[in-house]
Parts: C-alpha cells; structure tokens; sequence
C-alpha cells in the first residue's frame, strides 16, 4: 500500500524524508552564521578593493608631490602622516556663533594643508601648490573611506553581529561608488583638467573674458560688463589652479562696496542628479546654491536678507563622479545654454540702470581667469 503511495518501497521514502528534516534543521539551526558568512564574504571583497585604491592613491599623491619636492627628501612618512590629519566640528549644543567657530576650523584645516604643501612640494608654484592639494585631498578622503569599512568589517567579526554586516552591506554599493569617483578624480587633478564642479567657473569665465579682474576676497577674482544697460558683477574662484575661494566672502564684500544697491544676486553650481535625470540638464530655483559646510552660505544668505536681495540660482545636474571628474562635453555644452539663459533672466527679473550679482561657484581647476 505504501508502496503505490510514494511510488517507491517505504525504506526509500523514509530516508528522503530523514534527509530533509535534517536539511532544514541546518538551515534553522545555521541560518544566521550563514547569512553572516555571506555578507562577511561581500565586505572583505570590498575592503580588499578599498585597501587597493587607497594605496594606489597615496602612490599617486607621493609621485605628485616627488615632482615638486627637494631631490632626495624623504616625504613617505609626512605623507603617511597627513592621510590621517582630522578637524573637529565645533559644539553645537548652543548654536550661537557655531558657523564663526566652524570656518574658524575650517580655516586652520585649509591652512595646515597648504603648509603642508609648501614644506613637502617647495618648488610649486601657486597654481600647482593648488592641484597638489586637491590630490591630497582626495587621498585623505579614500584613506578615510578604506578605514572606515575595516573598522565595521572587523568589529562585526569580532561580535558575530548579523546587524552590523546587514547595515555595511546595504551600504556598500553607494560607499563603492563614492570611493571610485574619488580615485578617478585624483588623477583629473593630477592633471590639472577642469572637472564638473568646474561649471560655475565655466560659465563666469565666459562672461568675464578678455575684462579687467581684481582680487575681491581670498581666491575669488570680480569682474564688471553691461548687459542691456545693467551693471554686472562677475566673480569666480581664481584659475587655473584648483582653487575654491570663498564667494560668500566676496558676495558680502561686494553688497556692502554697493552700499546694499543690488537688484538681484544669480548663483550657478553643479549638483547632484537624480538617477534617470540627464546629465548636464540645466535646471532654476532660489536660494544660495552653494555646496559648503555653512559659512559661506550663511554670509550670502545673511547680507541678501539684510538688504532684501532675491536669490537666483541655476544649476547644472550631475552625478558625484562626473563632478569630481573630466568635464564631459554635455556639461561643457550646457555652459553656453546656461549663459543664453541668464542673460535672458537677468533682462526679464531687473530693469536698466540695475545692478546685478552672478556668482560662478566651485572648483577652477583648468578654467583660467
């Protein structure tokens, strides 16, 4: 009877069923060291990697700095050193006075960094010393990157966490990603190539070609045309070296130069794109389209309320490594629709005799004065 049941004798059947009861009880039993094995396996592939591109890049910034540094000096050792140098956020429990304190900070950090330079890399020039940083930077930021995933890949070996592999391996697609643009941008700045972040550059240098400049604030250079009867201030990061500046300085600077007699302040950026979105699509809003930790935004945002100046801002969209990366040729090309249209804008939102602010930000690398 049993036999026309399972289709086989019953000695057959009863071991089929022995063999899965005891399948699934290891399943049960071992679920979570396997599940741990695996995302343990996925984040030691992926701290291997880390550990790769940040050798390659303390490699890159140590044939970068070699070039500029005295024959036979020894700079592996400050090098190693720097890659671990850190800032401290200031307190922020009481927020007064947390965004002097900060650019207090961050102006120690930028500091430290350019000493640091100008002792390893003597015999560069400004504009080098600038790049130099930049590499510098870069390999600071995937030394970072590299520790930090080691730190949860060893600690979650040593608890035996399920959570804690679960959360680095969410993580890990994005962390990869951000990790590869850094690398890939290391070697644009080697170079000293103009990158995406280089739009707003772009742009104002376009405007600003063939002007008269001058030094408006730390690194930032200003120039003044006519468009349509409006007087226009241009102002940008000082090129061709990697320079960022500070524009809001400038931008308070310039208000209070004026006397408050502005009619309209135009800021254009990079910034992130959406996934599905085009690279290179140029897209308007308000506000201080800025990407800084705060100082800078907040002295734009602080002396435009003061004076009731309304903020434009025009973007150009694009994702992480494209901005940290060789311009590509849509960003290059949405530099001139971008320029047609603020010309536009600035005719339409002000009137003759006005005095308008366009305010190129980000990195100059490779876009001249």
């Amino acid at each position: 009877m049993l036999t026309g049941l399972f289709g086989d004798d019953i000695t057959s059947t009863l071991i089929n069923i022995i063999w899965l009861a005891i399948f699934f009880s290891i399943i049960l039993l071992f679920n979570q060291r396997i599940q741990i094995w695996n995302y343990q396996r996925n984040a030691e592939r992926a701290t291997m990697k880390l550990q790769m591109l940040a050798e390659k890049s303390k490699e890159e910034a140590l044939a970068n700095i070699q070039k500029f540094a005295v024959e036979g000096s020894d700079i592996k050792s400050k090098v190693n050193s720097m890659l671990d140098f850190f800032a401290i956020e200031p307190v922020d429990r009481d927020p007064f006075g947390v965004l002097m304190r900060l650019e207090h900070i961050l102006n120690n950090r930028r500091d430290r960094i350019k000493a640091f330079v100008s002792q390893v890399a003597p015999k560069a020039g400004r504009v080098e010393a600038a790049n130099v940083e930049d590499v510098l930077e870069a390999a600071m930021a995937l030394n970072f990157i590299f520790k930090v995933v080691r730190h949860f890949l060893l600690l979650g070996k040593k608890t035996k966490s399920l959570m804690i592999f679960v959360q680095l391996d969410m993580q890990l697609p994005l962390i990869m990603k951000i990790a590869d643009a850094y690398y890939k941008a290391q070697k644009t700045f080697s170079s000293g190539k103009p990158i995406g972040d280089g739009f707003g550059p772009l742009v104002a240098s376009k405007l600003m070609f063939g002007l008269p400049k001058r030094v408006i604030a730390e690194d930032i250079v200003c120039s003044e045309l006519n468009i349509e009867n409006r007087r226009v201030y241009v102002i940008k990061a000082e090129g061709p070296g990697g320079f960022v500046g500070k524009p809001g300085e400038a931008i308070k600077k310039l208000i209070e130069e004026l006397e408050g007699k502005v009619a309209r302040i135009f800021m254009i950026d990079a910034a992130s794109k959406l996934e599905g979105e085009a690279t290179g699509e140029i897209v308007e809003g308000v506000g201080a389209a800025i990407g800084d930790p705060g100082p800078e935004k907040y002295k734009i945002e602080e002396v435009a309320t003061k004076y009731k100046i309304p903020l434009d801002a025009m973007i150009c969209k694009m994702d992480l490594e494209e901005a940290l990366t060789t311009m590509k040729k849509e960003i290059f090309e949405a530099a001139n629709l971008l320029l047609d249209r603020l010309k536009k804008a600035i005719v339409e939102r002000t009137k003759e005799g006005d005095v308008v602010i366009v305010a190129g930000i980000g990195n100059t690398i490779g876009i001249a004065q």
